[in-house]
């Protein structure tokens, strides 16, 4: 498992995408927690993270080499 902890700029700049991304290519990798502030310049990051990664999950176009992705709100 990799743990990225994004400290405000993970919505914004699309940094979760490219979380994604790099952990899909690091080896033996099979699992990625990102930590997104609950509320970043008042623009609600965790949620928007939330839906991002719901969408991809459920359009079922993108498949990962991943088991799991936990995302967690702080």
């Amino acid at each position: 498992m990799v743990l990225e902890v994004e400290a405000g700029r993970a919505v914004a700049n699309n940094q979760i995408l490219k979380d994604l991304f790099q952990a899909c290519m690091m080896h033996r990798v099979d699992y990625l927690g990102i930590a997104v502030r609950n509320t970043y310049r008042n623009s609600r990051d965790f949620e928007r993270a939330r839906v991002v990664f719901e969408t991809l999950y459920a359009s079922n176009r993108l498949h990962l080499p991943l088991k799991g992705i936990l995302l967690i709100g702080y």
